[in-house]
């Protein structure tokens, strides 16, 4: 079941993937191995990773006039699906969409290394996490990060978290976050599909200090 809150509507698709539905619009967030819930009108992209930039995932939910915000790193691949309007973003831009506003927040790792020296998600790379704003309701969709400098003042009444850890935060540093920044409802994501499980979803729950929804996949 979708989890509600005011107007809006939110639904977990597995791994980092969102759908978030106000009145008739429908806006997905990184779309992966989902099963779609109809075509998009908007469609928010945090970086080009393949977990999160899927142009098969892209094809079953675009049309000629769905808007895909995403950073420059995506650009290439997006031109590949020809179809959609593109709204390429940087960490502290703003765009407007369908009845919604988009702010992009930095996206980094800062302990989270492939090799000596080297983060998964550098800084310099530009990938982002979103605020969008619908309804009168702040939704932040974090993004693969670490806890980082940008999150401390975040203003938001729903915070969609990764607590698996290897690539983004654990549950610990989640929870670390959360209890920073006090979003109304946390929700934990980026788990299930290719590192982390429940256990780290239940795990940020016990540690959060706001209210924690674990929503399932739809």
């Amino acid at each position: 079941m979708p989890f509600r809150y005011e107007e809006v509507e939110i639904s977990w698709l597995g791994h980092a993937a969102f759908l978030i539905k106000f009145g008739e619009t429908l806006y997905y967030i990184d779309p992966f191995k989902i099963a779609p819930k109809g075509p998009a009108d908007v469609i928010l992209v945090t970086h080009e990773h393949f977990d999160h930039l899927s142009l098969n995932d892209l094809r079953k939910i675009i049309k000629l006039e769905t808007e895909i915000v995403a950073p420059e790193t995506c650009k290439e691949q997006l031109r590949m699906l020809r179809s959609g309007i593109i709204k390429l973003i940087k960490p502290g831009e703003t765009v407007e969409v369908k009845n919604a506003k988009v702010e992009a927040i930095p996206a980094y790792n800062v302990n989270k290394f492939r090799a000596p020296g080297a983060v998964y998600h550098p800084k310099e790379r530009g990938g982002v996490g979103y605020i969008l704003e619908v309804g009168g309701v702040r939704i932040y969709h974090a993004g693969d990060t670490d806890f980082v400098s940008e999150m401390k003042d975040l203003k938001v009444d729903i915070a969609l978290v990764p607590v698996s850890g290897t690539f983004v935060m654990t549950a610990e540093e989640a929870a670390e976050a959360v209890n920073t920044f006090k979003p109304k409802v946390a929700i934990p994501m980026h788990f299930g599909a290719i590192v982390g499980g429940r256990a780290d979803a239940e795990a940020f729950k016990k540690l959060a200090e706001v209210d924690v929804v674990i929503l399932e996949k739809e």
